[in-house]
């Protein structure tokens, strides 16, 4: 009986421990590390590609500063492939299952499958992050059958052809309105708020002045009274406003970005540059608590 009394102190210790990094990300400023397992992704694909240099990865991340690892399977970048949910499951199952194991900190996954979330919440995974918001046949309810953090994310169209000719009256009033309906399709299946997060979706069915428009207006999705998820990090729009510079030289306009947004309420940055941008939101963080 000692035995097993050690065993569920331990386990509720944990729990509560995770609990309390959540509230924490809710309320503060954090950096969210990118981890791509793919072999295309726009930035970096490839190089994490397998399971020990993932985890190498992971760890310097951590050291860097990151609060939490998003782990994504799939690439979202216009014109990539589809992926079965077979081959993203062989991806990012032994990769998420080897972070819980060896290192303390929060994970999320980024899919839009059904059966890709069941099996990462299955594996202990603190957050689903969706570029489709639920909206995928069987997500809403795998999601609903948990208790883990929960990102919807706005996206005209798909990833195939988002950035074929967006087109806005509005931009910002465009994406609150969206998020109006996902949240109302949350809280029918009994999805708290206190798990929810909300992501613009920058590059995602936008044209360059619809990202400056949402960068500048930000807080105006404040409204809703959810953390904010942004993810900036080496997207085109910094290239073109950086005369085109490739995916490597993005670093100070990604930076520059990830500020914009701390200052404007994003409670968490989506980053490949995590210790350049934990130091960059000290300075901010710094600012806001004078």
């Amino acid at each position: 009986m000692e035995v097993v009394s050690y065993v569920l102190l331990l386990i509720n210790y944990s729990n509560i421990t995770v609990m309390n990094k959540l509230v924490e990300l809710r309320s503060e400023i954090n950096v969210m590390g990118i981890l791509n397992v793919t072999p295309d992704s726009f930035s970096d694909g490839g190089r994490f590609a397998v399971p020990d240099s993932a985890l190498k990865r992971v760890e310097s991340m951590i050291e860097e500063g990151a609060a939490i690892i998003d782990i994504g399977g799939e690439s979202t970048r216009p014109g990539a492939a589809d992926v079965s949910a077979e081959q993203e499951l062989e991806r990012v199952i032994p990769v998420l299952e080897g972070v819980k194991s060896r290192f303390d900190v929060l994970v999320s996954v980024d899919t839009s499958k059904a059966v890709v979330m069941s099996q990462a919440i299955s594996s202990g995974v603190d957050m689903i992050n969706d570029v489709r918001a639920l909206q995928e046949e069987g997500a809403l309810q795998a999601c609903a059958a948990s208790d883990v953090q929960v990102c919807l994310m706005h996206m005209l169209g798909q990833p195939r052809t988002m950035q074929k000719d967006p087109s806005y009256n509005d931009v910002v009033e465009s994406v609150c309105e969206f998020f109006k309906q996902k949240l109302s399709a949350c809280e029918g299946e009994g999805i708290s708020m206190q798990r929810i997060w909300l992501d613009p979706g920058f590059g995602f069915g936008k044209a360059l002045e619809h990202n400056i428009t949402l960068l500048r207006r930000l807080n105006e999705l404040n409204r809703f009274q959810l953390p904010l998820l942004i993810g900036i990090s080496r997207k085109s729009m910094i290239g073109a406003l950086l005369d085109e510079r490739p995916v490597e030289g993005r670093l100070q306009g990604s930076v520059a970005a990830a500020v914009i947004s701390a200052m404007n309420g994003a409670r968490l940055l989506r980053v490949h540059d995590v210790k350049a941008t934990v130091d960059a939101l000290r300075i901010v963080k710094a600012v806001q608590e004078q």
